[in-house]
């Protein structure tokens, strides 16, 4: 009997040589990382995709008619360093996502072909890659669990965070270019080489502009332990006040909401994360709201955080001006990342950026500024979960 994994779900394996498939209505590239118990790649090798197709207890099955592409892992040939084998997948379509369009991993026992366990992960949206499964040791046994964390960055971006190295086709500047009035062709991808357009802080400060991500990485490792998010806004109207409240929603893996600080509530996980209280009119120099976050203090099973902002007193966005969000080393100071909300819309809430922990551990702030007829954190939950 096959059995259906849901997302955060694990058993034990079965099998000594399984096929992981992955399917979706969309042609997909299967992948997988061997990761010893840093969590990295111990070297390029260990990256097993189309052009690299075999690795030590680990190859890949090129899709071919209604066969899909896959991964076949041999337990017994898997290197004793090797403690956990990431299934992927990313979309061969670069400027697809995967919304509306969820992948299905079956794992077959690989000599019977039985089906052993299913696992299509909920609600996707702007990912293009995404890691389905991990197959992994626990002691003596080999186990299975259902992951479907997902990356906006593609396959590059799922590489580089486990250690591989990949070719930098185009750096990053840290100012995104005018939108084009016509969008230029991609250049096809060089065979071998995803490209990658992963921004760190490597480079100072990064303005982002909406939709622009950063990871909280520096020379390859984390950053930061403590980071403050600063919002500000001005009135519009010949200064009159208007009553703005930031806050922050924690979610699971699931996109459940796990808690939520705000005015009504400024400390949440035991400190961890800490409002600085409610400015009544966004009058005044500097952030008007802020929360800090001990990242290394969230329990784990927060794996994201979504900042918004309400008018509490139902005044429309088209009534404020200058509205921001910076992110900030909370030990120094500094501003790291800088989020301008450039547009207005007339509604009573936005979800100014958000913050994901990867499946690696990394954490990546990305600008949203989604407007939202909401005028309390209480009401922004399943709009921010459906952002995450």
């Amino acid at each position: 009997m096959t059995s259906v994994l849901v997302q955060g779900g694990n058993a034990s394996l079965g099998a000594g040589r399984v096929v992981v498939e992955v399917t979706a209505p969309k042609q997909l590239d299967v992948s997988a990382l061997l990761l010893d118990q840093s969590g990295k790649v111990r070297s390029d090798a260990d990256f097993v995709f189309f052009n690299a197709p075999n690795g030590p207890g680990v190859t890949h099955r090129p899709a071919a008619g209604a066969t899909p592409d896959a991964i076949s892992v041999d337990t017994s040939a898997v290197p004793a360093a090797v403690t956990r084998i990431v299934v992927t997948a990313s979309l061969d379509d670069r400027r697809a996502t995967f919304s509306g369009t969820e992948p299905t991993a079956t794992v077959r026992d690989a000599d019977s072909g039985r089906a052993l366990f299913t696992f299509t992960p909920p609600r996707l949206g702007r990912e293009t890659a995404l890691v389905v499964v991990e197959v992994y040791r626990r002691g003596a046994e080999w186990k299975i669990r259902a992951v479907g964390q997902g990356y906006a960055n593609g396959l590059a971006g799922i590489a580089t965070d486990f250690g591989v190295t990949v070719e930098d086709q185009a750096p990053a500047a840290p100012v995104a270019p005018p939108m084009p009035t016509t969008a230029p062709t991609a250049p096809p991808m060089p065979s071998g080489s995803p490209a990658v357009g992963k921004i760190t802080l490597d480079k100072g400060r990064v303005n982002l502009v909406k939709g622009g991500s950063v990871s909280l990485e520096k020379a390859g490792k984390p950053y930061l332990a403590s980071v403050r998010m600063g919002l500000g806004w001005e009135p519009a109207n010949r200064g009159r006040g208007i009553d703005l409240d930031a806050s922050v929603i924690a979610f699971d893996a699931k996109r459940e909401k796990v808690d939520t600080a705000w005015f009504m509530k400024l400390s949440v996980f035991n400190g961890a994360i800490a409002h600085s209280g409610d400015n009544l009119t966004g009058k005044g120099g500097g952030d008007d709201e802020s929360i800090t976050v001990h990242l290394e203090g969230l329990p784990a099973e927060v794996c994201g955080l979504v900042f918004v902002v309400n008018s509490f007193s139902g005044q429309k966005f088209t009534d404020v001006k200058n509205a921001y969000c910076r992110l900030v080393d909370a030990a120094t100071g500094e501003e790291l990342v800088r989020f301008d909300l450039t547009q207005a819309e007339p509604r009573t809430g936005v979800a100014m950026c958000k913050l994901v922990r990867q499946f690696s551990g990394e954490w990546v702030m990305t600008a949203l500024g989604e407007y939202v007829d909401a005028k309390t954190a209480r009401s922004m939950v399943k709009p921010a979960a459906a952002m995450l």
